[in-house]
């Protein structure tokens, strides 16, 4: 702890994003070019280090968040990196893409801002690459075993780099083009710049992990015969299976799902195309869901030059505070404001999104193009349309962000492995994620068959990346405890293990 009153002498100061004209002009980053230091170590300094630090509760690695605090403070960046790569691969990720449940369960948050965890956390990664502290811990000797890890997302990756590094030959097999799963195409740059994934990608490389582009397991390559090749085969294909919105004139052309739309303009930021094949510029843009992915799109629809935009949400809006119902420190339910929205107030003048808000139809036009969406308020206790409050939205294109029912059905990697789903619709696995007794036949995260390993979104469902995370760190001890009989790599969660909500 480097000063016991630093919360109370230094307010609450995020790091200042670019201006909205500035950056919806390119794909930077929101924050490219910002000066980071000394304002972080300042925030930094606003850590109590408290006795029970609840920002670990709410973080599913179990960052060691007033460690790294205190060494930002001081400007020790070896050591805050040191600290913070203890119990995060890839926290260059985290620190750009996650909500931030850590902040919403400080101390500090109980009446008033907390520390700016999110912000300090970027900077301690980006010092540590920039510095030159980041360096590939390629295994001392190697154990002999091979793993096979299915997808390339961060539930992948970092079971990969776990394995790796305690030794394992590890080989990394991703159906796309490019590594990286949903970092890769689903996250647009303005929010993760590729450079970082690359960069991360080749210290993995250093390390010995190998990587296997352009192979669909179960279809291009037969996953028996995979799991036969290896001595264990970790499944972190994600879930990937696309909610649907089943209404009169779903068929029109111009509806499109949300990360289908948003892999198109992902690609035309890799350079493989001049121009997005679907592109919002000088059309009426109506995204339907208010999440994560919404968002995604919104930014994306802003800087293509779009014609208008409005987002669509059944839930409610929320309230400014907290509710009675969601004490601290848990993560709540609250008004938030995304990048995305706070440029579409720039341009617009006004916040896109309209809450309690359901689809009832679209309308085209002769040739088959979607033109319109009709809508109706909802009943905020079932969501049934109020059908008195029905009216019609121009939409030229619309983008269906509804989230994730989990991994994609019936694939042949589903029947070649024989996986089942659990009554959730993701992957089934047992329930003794990190028990150091377990016998072999009942280790963490195994499917029907020896060696099998579920990690990620496709065990768990749809979720944030610091769980991805987490999953694939404690799928990869399993796996190792499963290969040599014990494990010293961590295992911060179980497949149980819920985020903390009331």
């Amino acid at each position: 702890m480097t000063d016991p009153y630093g919360f109370l002498k230094t307010p609450c100061r995020p790091v200042p994003a670019r201006p909205v004209q500035e950056r919806l002009s390119d794909w930077n980053e929101v924050y490219a070019g910002q000066a980071r230091l000394p304002l972080v170590s300042e925030q930094a300094g606003r850590c109590m280090d408290c006795g029970i630090p609840f920002c670990h509760s709410g973080c599913p690695l179990g960052n060691l968040i007033p460690e790294w605090n205190a060494y930002a403070r001081k400007g020790d960046w070896w050591a805050a990196a040191e600290r913070l790569h203890a119990t995060n691969n890839f926290p260059e990720f985290t620190g750009r893409l996650c909500p931030a449940p850590c902040e919403d369960a400080c101390v500090l948050t109980i009446n008033a801002d907390p520390v700016t965890i999110k912000n300090v956390e970027q900077a301690i990664a980006d010092q540590s690459w920039a510095r030159g502290y980041t360096t590939p811990q390629p295994p001392g000797r190697l154990s002999g075993k091979t793993v096979a890890v299915i997808g390339s997302g961060p539930a992948g990756l970092a079971a990969a780099q776990q394995l790796t590094r305690a030794g394992h030959t590890v080989a990394v097999y991703e159906r796309a083009d490019r590594i990286g799963g949903l970092l890769r195409y689903g996250i647009p740059a303005f929010k993760l710049e590729k450079r970082h994934l690359d960069r991360r990608l080749e210290q993995m490389r250093a390390e010995g992990t190998k990587f296997r582009t352009c192979v669909d397991v179960g279809s291009d390559l037969d996953a028996t015969e995979l799991a036969e090749r290896h001595d264990a085969v970790v499944i972190a294909v994600g879930a990937t299976g696309q909610r649907e919105l089943p209404v009169p004139g779903r068929e029109l052309y111009g509806i499109h799902q949300a990360m289908d739309y948003l892999t198109l303009a992902n690609r035309v930021a890799e350079g493989d195309r001049d121009v997005p094949v679907v592109t919002a510029e000088g059309k009426h843009v109506v995204i339907i869901g208010g999440g994560d992915t919404g968002s995604d799109c919104l930014g994306t629809v802003l800087r293509q030059g779009a014609a208008s935009v409005v987002q669509l949400d059944i839930n409610p809006e929320p309230g400014d505070t907290r509710r009675d119902a969601e004490p601290w420190p848990v993560y709540p339910k609250v008004y938030r404001i995304s990048h995305a929205h706070e440029e579409a107030r720039g341009r617009e003048g006004a916040d896109p999104r309209v809450f309690s808000s359901a689809t009832l139809s679209f309308e085209g036009d002769p040739s088959g193009k979607v033109r319109a969406l009709r809508l109706a308020e909802v009943e905020p206790e079932d969501r049934t349309p109020r059908l008195e409050t029905e009216h019609v939205i121009p939409a030229n294109l619309v983008l269906l962000a509804l989230g994730f029912f989990g991994p994609e059905r019936g694939t042949g990697l589903m029947r070649q492995l024989g996986l089942t789903l659990d009554d959730r619709g993701n992957f089934a696995r047992n329930a003794a994620f990190a028990a150091e007794t377990a016998k072999p036949a009942e280790r963490t995260g195994r499917a029907g068959t020896g060696g099998l390993f579920i990690a990620g979104d496709a065990g768990r469902g749809q979720s944030l990346v610091v769980w991805a995370i987490a999953e694939g760190r404690s799928a990869a001890a399993a796996t190792d405890r499963y290969l040599n009989g014990s494990t010293a790599l961590l295992a911060p969660i179980a497949p149980q293990d819920r985020p903390l909500v009331a």
